[in-house]
């Protein structure tokens, strides 16, 4: 399958920090909209998209959720100089903040720059000190009064980098997860006969604690689950081969568990006859840290839900190189379809 890059570098480069997903909400609006049966934004800004089931008498429920929030920041303070402070909004490991561009999204967007102490000037034990975030401002090349036209307390921050081809790869800020969305955004398009009403979710705030998702699972009551994240390829120099998780090229992954889910076995085998059934390449996962919309999913609607998660191998998560494999990709695209459009096949007793 030769994948769309235009449209994965557009949504992988649209803003959208927890909590401000406006932005990449309105990008997936466009895509989507003709290929659905209905849509709707809830009170915390999930698009909640449908596709009835062609043979549904029983009125089962599928939700395939994707989060549509990047790891970002938020204004919290503008001295005196003009130099900006920040608090983040998910998980960062404070030395990929150095040498970092930034966009402060105000009245209109401003490119900022991650400062810190010059190695220059640094004591020999500040040299030797492990980085926090605390020791980072954000410069605009501005003066004070400058800055306050533009940006207030409160505003949200993303990183700055565009999407580029690697090899058989991708390279980009933000492919966790905006790859996930455009690999459910495609299935959407692709999907044929499906046999169970599908709630396609576009989540928010999942970076600062899967609220969007287990809001929506909340309000659907899906009796089916499937989230789809990336995870963690750690196929690196120096990796043993039991702390890889997953590899790059090797084929989607097929969550097993993770911090917060025990993925239902049912899912799970499922998900495995499905991609053996149409030879789509395939690893499994188990991530011990960690957890994905799929906690939500499970456990927030009133029966809970069968759910797994079918995750995109992604190496340095968490910055703003983060890279897939494009055929992994593929391969996420063709196990969502089948498993929607095969989903009354299958014995989910018990």
């Amino acid at each position: 399958m030769k994948l769309n890059i235009d449209l994965l570098k557009k949504i992988c480069e649209v803003p959208g920090a927890p909590g401000f997903e406006t932005p990449i909400r309105n990008q997936i609006i466009k895509e989507i909209k003709s290929h659905v049966d209905s849509y709707d934004i809830d009170n915390m800004g999930n698009l909640i998209a449908i596709k009835k089931g062609n043979k549904n008498p029983d009125g089962k429920k599928v939700m395939v959720a994707a989060h549509m929030d990047e790891i970002g920041f938020i204004v919290t303070h503008i001295d005196s100089n003009g130099f900006v402070r920040f608090h983040t909004l998910g998980g960062f490991d404070p030395k990929t903040l150095t040498a970092q561009r930034v966009i402060i999204h105000g009245k209109e967007d401003v490119i900022g720059v991650m400062g810190s102490k010059p190695i220059h000037v640094m004591t020999p034990d500040e040299k030797n000190k492990v980085a926090k975030t605390s020791d980072y401002f954000i410069d605009l090349g501005m003066a004070k009064d400058e800055v306050e036209k533009l940006i207030s307390i409160g505003d949200s921050i993303t990183r700055e980098r565009g999407l580029i081809e690697m090899g058989n790869c991708v390279n980009c800020k933000s492919i966790d997860n905006r790859v996930s969305v455009f690999i459910l955004i495609e299935t959407i398009k692709k999907l044929q006969n499906i046999p169970f009403d599908l709630y396609a979710v576009f989540s928010t705030q999942e970076e600062v604690g899967l609220r969007g998702a287990s809001v929506a699972a909340h309000r659907i009551d899906p009796d089916f689950g499937i989230a789809l994240d990336t995870t963690i390829a750690y196929d690196l120099p120096g990796a043993q081969p039991h702390e890889e998780i997953t590899k790059l090229g090797d084929g989607t992954a097929i969550k097993i568990m993770d911090a917060m889910t025990i993925c239902d076995t049912r899912m799970v085998n499922y998900l495995k006859e499905r991609a053996n059934e149409e030879k789509i390449k395939w690893q499994t996962e188990i991530l011990t840290v960690g957890g994905t919309d799929t906690a939500g999913i499970q456990r927030r609607g009133e029966k809970g839900a069968i759910s797994g998660a079918i995750s995109i191998p992604t190496r340095h998560l968490h910055q703003v190189i983060e890279m897939a494999h494009k055929e992994d990709i593929s391969s996420s695209i063709d196990l969502l379809k089948s498993a929607l459009e095969n989903l009354d096949s299958y014995d989910w007793n018990w």
